[in-house]
């Protein structure tokens, strides 16, 4: 290029110093972890999310050879503890249990994101999915599958009101997407959390709504509480002889996923032994069989499995979230 010399001193030098620092970078990888983990959990101990992660990492934390911490740090649609990890220092010795809001839908629906979900991470591995049910309090609302309610809606546009855990929750979304797809209105009552959302649904106080398997399995025992549906592709092992949403209304499936990260530029050395030591922990039939128990469908997968899978989950609620027009701030 003309105009352009370096000398074979500086290339040299250029050289050494690469190599100096990879082979730091690689001590540095062999060596890792020296240290206790860090596994933030972006919700409040005793959920789901906290069940799972404290599960994986004991077994994990065995693997590693270093404790795996769990710090939950909840509020603000994950963003709270997406943040913190998002901040931390790429040494690997911060990792996190991020879900469908953490890495697809929060995009869309805050207005100004406190970290980036597709630049600030570098994926491990997808652990778990929880599976959607439709519950109907038949008391409340006289329906009793699918095709009942969306007849039922179309009859009288905007009567049936449906609890969430919350705006923006994957059971919020999964309802808006069963509404867009089934060509009905219904409408959205939202709850601070599941729990109050199924109070109000035992109660009579609202008529139906999404909630994930575990939480649905306390309501199954009462009388009026039934589950019309699962938002699985096809039945669910958890509840068999219950139809799927998609057999009245083809391609519609919804779940509650989550998977491990890191922050951005973490090794890919590190990534490796991270999701090594997760495979051990999954493929455990004690922590598997635990899992399954609690309603999760466990999940493995590599980190670019991971990241194309939050990129179509990202493009599938995003239409969603502005169809229905939800924003949050």
């Amino acid at each position: 290029m003309p105009g352009f010399t370096i000398s074979r001193r500086k290339l040299l030098s250029a050289a050494a110093t690469f190599s100096a620092g990879f082979a730091a970078s690689a001590s540095f990888a062999q060596s890792y972890p020296s240290r206790p983990i860090k596994l933030i959990v972006p919700y409040a101990a005793g959920g789901g999310t906290d069940f799972f992660a404290r599960l994986a990492a004991t077994s994990m934390s065995t693997a590693l050879g270093q404790p795996l911490v769990v710090e939950n740090r909840p509020g603000a649609g994950t963003q709270i503890g997406a943040e913190a990890a998002a901040k931390a220092d790429p040494d690997g010795y911060t990792i996190l249990l991020g879900d469908t809001s953490t890495y697809a839908s929060n995009r869309s629906l805050y207005q100004k994101l406190s970290y980036d979900p597709q630049n600030d991470f570098t994926p491990i591995s997808l652990t778990g999915r929880f599976a959607i049910v439709l519950l109907v309090n038949a008391d409340k609302l006289n329906v009793g599958s699918v095709p009942e309610l969306i007849e039922a809606a179309k009859k009288a546009p905007g009567s049936i009101d449906y609890a969430s855990a919350g705006v923006g929750s994957p059971f919020h979304l999964a309802a808006e997407l069963f509404a867009q797809s089934a060509g009905i209105k219904i409408n959205h009552v939202p709850y601070k959390g599941a729990g109050p959302a199924l109070q109000d649904l035992a109660g009579g106080q609202i008529g139906m709504m999404f909630v994930d398997f575990a939480s649905a399995r306390s309501q199954l025992n009462l009388k009026s509480i039934k589950a019309i549906a699962v938002c699985s592709p096809a039945e669910f092992y958890g509840l068999p002889g219950v139809p799927a949403v998609a057999a009245t209304v083809p391609g519609f499936e919804a779940w509650a996923w989550q998977g491990f990260s890191a922050p951005a530029k973490v090794s890919p050395e590190i990534i490796a032994k991270l999701r090594d030591a997760y495979l051990k922990a999954i493929n455990d039939a004690d922590v598997k069989q635990k899992l399954v128990a609690a309603g999760i469908d466990p999940l493995q997968s590599t980190p670019d499995e991971m990241a194309k899978y939050i990129a179509s989950e990202t493009a599938k609620w995003e239409k969603v979230i502005k169809t229905a027009g939800i924003k949050m701030d």
